[in-house]
């Protein structure tokens, strides 16, 4: 693609976590194709990360595939640690690994609840804590978390996602306006119902998949690729007075 420099991202490092498949993967191959070295993270050994290594390296960006499973609370001191020694600092943190544990609420379980926080949000801040200052410390920087049309619109079968999908959006309100002086700009995607590995393992039956598509204004699924545009103008120049705000890519379905 035809870039503006505005949306250039030579000479950056991103680490995207979660990004062997679905929206990570779209978005971590948006930023390599502006020129970004991308860190790429799975949970565990993946086959998927070593191809969308191999894509972004077609792009002539620099790369390195990161392990860790991030309800251990000493993995995200290691993504840090490995991905400066492999790419150097960090200038864009894409905050997009999440656990879903779908289920009526009267049915959560501690274990069920102690998971999703420790993914979904206590990762995310120790990762905030160890990035975000270098970052305003450099001047530049940008954050970017993956949220959820049920911010807006809860899943009654998924209360502590969408619970801490509205968390982490208060936390990044709370950071933009603190590092705004700082050079550090801090938004949300919150994507709607894309076709992605999760949605293929929710969405079992052809009549569940048209109870689905009746949610959304605009009659189809999103791709990983409709939130990769949205990414990349967060995460580069183009985007540089763009904080603390949350879009929604999501077909009209928070309307």
């Amino acid at each position: 693609m035809n870039l503006a420099p505005a949306h250039t991202l030579a000479g950056r490092t991103a680490l995207v976590t979660g990004s062997s498949r679905g929206i990570g993967a779209a978005i971590a191959l948006a930023l390599a194709e502006a020129g970004a070295a991308v860190a790429i993270h799975s949970a565990g050994p993946d086959d998927q990360a070593t191809t969308v290594a191999g894509r972004a390296a077609a792009f002539g960006a620099k790369t390195t595939i990161l392990t860790g499973d991030l309800a251990l609370d000493t993995t995200p001191r290691a993504l840090f640690d490995a991905t400066v020694a492999a790419l150097g600092p960090i200038d864009i943190l894409v905050l997009n690994a999440s656990v879903q544990i779908p289920k009526p609420w009267t049915d959560i379980t501690r274990a069920d609840c102690d998971l999703q926080i420790a993914v979904n949000y206590r990762a995310s801040l120790a990762l905030l804590q160890l990035a975000v200052p270098p970052m305003a410390a450099r001047r530049w920087g940008r954050v970017l978390t993956l949220g959820s049309v049920q911010e807006r619109v809860p899943n009654p079968e998924m209360l502590v996602y969408s619970s801490l999908k509205t968390a982490q959006t208060a936390l990044i309100l709370s950071l933009a306006k603190q590092y705004a002086p700082h050079g550090v700009t801090f938004n949300n995607l919150a994507p709607g119902v894309i076709e992605t590995d999760r949605y293929h393992d929710r969405v079992k039956t052809p009549d569940h998949a048209a109870r689905v598509l009746s949610w959304i204004p605009a009659g189809h699924i999103g791709q990983p690729a409709d939130c990769a545009g949205a990414a990349l103008l967060f995460c580069s120049d183009a985007g540089r007075y763009l904080t603390g705000q949350s879009l929604f890519i999501d077909g009209g379905m928070s309307l």
